[in-house]
């Protein structure tokens, strides 16, 4: 027979290995160790800087807390979700310790029964041994009843909880699919505002679109009557006027060179001079053009063989004033010549023969107004082209530009200065006394003793304004800029 023991199984002897003496422990007590995060083991004599529990304790509850204040409401009904998950698979453990509490109770019930049965057979030691065991049996049923009573409080929390989860958990998906609903909700109105306003911009487009079409329509329809009545009426108009002024002019300059002439017959036949007619002034007596002494009789002696001096001098018949440098048979008049007579005389043969011209030399058309838009302006620049340079011609005939300030004068060519100077009284400016039909259109330039220039400018407009405006800034520096010699008339600047 096999002994029961308080065991309640058999004793079986092992043998115990023997431990060698020569084990030599580092320590001898047993190390501490603590648990830190991720659950990795942490030897608490290397971290010196280790928490202790409740320090840990509250870290992690204040972490969980602010987690929790970040929890969406689709994290809560996870949350919830699981928990429930969880609350149900306590219950299945709950449910199956019950099954297994209630074979315990079988089986304990069966063992007393046996032992009930074998205590009334066996008498002396054995029996009090069964009587003992009887015992035992009894002590384990009644902590099975009590972990019974333990198992079913706990039950009932884990089911009031689970209950309390599968509320949360509906509540959570309650309040998410509100949320979801209005959600969508403002979704679909924020989509019905942006409809309405693509369609009151579309509306708008479309609206200014028409308007703006018709608006054009308008300005065209506009343009169109406004062009056709430029055609059919002002360009042939303008035109008209300009074919009859353009007819009056030619008309007014044959007028008036008949009119030179006839005047220049009456005074030879007052003077009893008819007879000895040998040279004229031939040309416009006007600013910008060119007066040239021609011979009208076979017998004049040639041009080249004579002596000649041009002056200049008031229609009062004041005394003559001799231009420097005016000794050739042709002569521009320059703005000192405005509103004066001209005179030449031509001296051969001891004989000396004056010619002056029917009237005083009269000024530009619109030359005057050009020049004050000039003055306008801080510095003029004008393209000139190098004739002489210091009384030598020049061999090249390159652009150069001439620049007229308010306070000086400076010729270049492109990034080169040739000459710069400020209005001083060694400076002389006055148009070429000479120099064949170009004489109109070029001056001579003397920056300073010792440099001068002849000057070619494009049109006898520019030359007339370049001396007018050169003049007009000498003289507010209280400078008179004039040629060789000359005086400058009263009030001219």
């Amino acid at each position: 027979m096999t002994r029961i023991t308080r065991e309640f199984g058999t004793a079986i002897q092992r043998p115990v290995p023997a431990v060698s003496a020569d084990v030599i422990f580092a320590s001898t007590r047993f190390p501490k160790y603590k648990i830190g995060a991720n659950n990795q083991i942490i030897d608490a004599r290397d971290d010196a800087n280790i928490l202790s529990l409740k320090e840990v304790v509250a870290h992690e509850t204040a972490q969980l807390l602010e987690q929790q204040k970040r929890l969406s409401v689709r994290d809560l009904a996870s949350k919830f979700e699981k928990g429930l998950a969880a609350a149900a698979k306590i219950s299945d453990e709950a449910r199956l310790r019950e099954a297994a509490s209630l074979e315990k109770h079988v089986l304990l019930k069966k063992l007393r029964d046996g032992l009930e049965s074998l205590r009334g057979r066996v008498t002396g030691r054995s029996k009090d041994d069964v009587e003992e065991a009887i015992a035992m049996v009894e002590s384990l049923a009644a902590q099975l009843t009590q972990r019974e009573g333990e198992l079913i409080q706990e039950k009932a929390e884990v089911k009031k909880l689970a209950n309390f989860l599968k509320q949360a958990s509906e509540d959570a998906k309650k309040l998410v699919d509100e949320e979801r609903a209005f959600a969508r909700a403002e979704i679909e109105s924020a989509k019905a505002a942006v409809r309405r306003v693509e369609e009151a911009l579309q509306e708008h487009e479309r609206t200014s679109r028409a308007s703006g079409k018709q608006d054009l329509e308008g300005l065209m329809k506009e343009v169109q009557e406004a062009r056709r009545i430029i055609m059919l009426h002002q360009r042939s108009k303008v035109m008209d006027m300009e074919y009859e002024l353009h007819a009056l002019r030619n008309q007014l300059a044959e007028k008036s060179k008949r009119s030179l002439e006839l005047q220049k017959e009456l005074s030879m036949m007052r003077k009893g001079e008819m007879s000895l007619l040998l040279y004229e002034l031939e040309g416009a007596e006007a600013l910008g053009s060119y007066l040239q002494i021609v011979p009208c009789s076979d017998s004049a002696p040639g041009l080249s063989e004579c002596t000649i001096q041009w002056h200049r001098m008031s229609c009062e018949g004041g005394r003559k004033e001799l231009i420097s440098g005016a000794t050739k048979p042709i002569y521009a008049p320059e703005p000192f010549d405005v509103g004066r007579l001209l005179q030449v005389d031509v001296v051969f043969d001891d004989q000396c023969i004056a010619l002056t011209t029917a009237g005083p030399i009269d000024p530009a058309a619109g030359l005057g107004s050009y020049v004050e838009a000039l003055v306008r302006k801080h510095d003029t620049q004008f393209k000139v082209v190098v004739a002489q340079t210091n009384g030598v011609e020049h061999p090249l005939e390159s652009i150069h530009v001439l620049h007229i300030g308010r306070m000086r004068m400076k010729l270049s060519k492109e990034k080169t200065t040739v000459a710069k100077e400020y209005y001083s009284s060694s400076m002389q400016l006055c148009g070429v006394r000479g120099g064949g039909n170009a004489a109109a259109q070029a001056l001579f330039w003397q920056a300073k003793q010792g440099v001068s220039f002849v000057l070619a400018f494009e049109s006898e407009r520019e030359r007339n304004a370049a001396i007018m405006l050169a003049r007009r800034f000498a003289y507010d520096c209280n400078i008179m800029l004039a040629g060789p010699d000359d005086r400058a008339p009263i009030g001219t600047r």
